[in-house]
């Protein structure tokens, strides 16, 4: 496995390379001045602007301006935000719990529910939990994610006031460890239940469908034959060569649970990643928004690296093939 991870590793550094001057050209094309969001929409004197311009770097030709950026990036300096007047990094860092909190929850429900509920399918086809699951699985995986999380608060929050409508916590003092934990977990049901929805419908599918095609391997009646115990087979045999995609649609997941975060984080008010980034797309706080792009493009890499080492780490013949 480490000369496998050794070959992967080589090859995120230029990928990271080159979503940092994708980020920054798609940022650069967009619409709009940081320098007039700034000022603000009164009239400001030509000197004023000049200064400001000046402060932040934005005076300069922007080819000189990527290859400052690229150089701060390489020593950890992700720049200043021009809204928040703090360093981008320290304002990633404060959110990056909330975020990973959500995305985690999300990732653990649609992974581990996804691939009972697909087995549970595969191992009877055309049954009523079958069907039904099916159809289930069509209606999460279309539904919007904003569009999702508004019907969630309207039922379950301002209707039947089961759970808090926005925020990560309460405003209740003098709670124990205990109660503090539970609140953040009552807090978290609603957004990580919206985020995971669309995934656990996904991973049910494709778990339906690869463990069916695996099922009709003579390996698998060979192993009914020898007298093993069908949840031996099922479990240790059928699941383990079925996971092979599933796996690979999970690391593919957790780059876009990144992405899809900003819009949950959003509808349910969520302190994390996806707010700020949102909020400095509004404020056109551009060293913000590079910022969080890169956090979400390194999402996806490491989705997509963790995917491969899963791969391997089942199916043997995978790095042996690349060696």
């Amino acid at each position: 496995m480490l000369p496998y991870l050794g070959r992967r590793l080589l090859s995120l550094g230029p990928l990271l390379l080159g979503m940092v001057a994708l980020g920054f050209a798609i940022i650069q094309l967009a619409p709009g001045d940081p320098v007039q969001v700034l000022v603000g929409d009164y009239p400001a004197p030509a000197e004023y602007v000049r200064q400001v311009r000046e402060r932040f770097g934005l005076d300069r030709p922007v080819w000189l301006q990527f290859f400052r950026y690229l150089g701060q990036v390489l020593t950890g300096n992700l720049g200043y935000s021009f809204f928040y007047n703090e360093p981008v990094l320290d304002l990633l860092l404060d959110r990056m719990g909330a975020t990973l909190l959500l995305m985690v929850s999300a990732l653990v429900i649609s992974s581990v529910a996804g691939i009972g509920l697909g087995v549970a399918c595969g191992r009877r086809p055309g049954s009523a939990t079958d069907n039904a699951l099916l159809v289930l699985g069509l209606v999460g995986y279309s539904l919007p994610v904003f569009w999702l999380g508004q019907l969630l608060l309207m039922g379950l929050s301002l209707k039947l006031d089961l759970f808090p409508t926005q925020g990560m916590r309460g405003t209740l003092f003098g709670l124990s460890t205990l109660g503090r934990v539970g609140d953040v977990l009552h807090h978290l049901a609603l957004p990580a239940l919206t985020l995971a929805t669309r995934y656990l419908a996904l991973n049910v599918r494709l778990t339906r469908a690869s463990f069916l095609d695996v099922a009709a391997q003579d390996y698998l009646r060979t192993a009914r034959a020898k007298g093993l115990a069908e949840r031996v087979v099922v479990y240790k045999h059928a699941l383990r060569n079925a996971l092979l995609p599933v796996v690979t649609m999970i690391g593919l997941n957790i780059g876009h649970l990144a992405a899809g975060a900003v819009l949950t984080e959003t509808v349910f008010a969520w302190p994390g990643l996806g707010r700020l980034i949102f909020d400095a797309i509004l404020h056109r706080d551009t060293p913000v928004i590079l910022g969080g792009l890169l956090v979400v493009s390194a999402c996806v890499v490491v989705g997509n690296l963790l995917a491969d080492l899963a791969y391997a780490a089942i199916d043997p013949r995978i790095r042996l093939g690349r060696r």
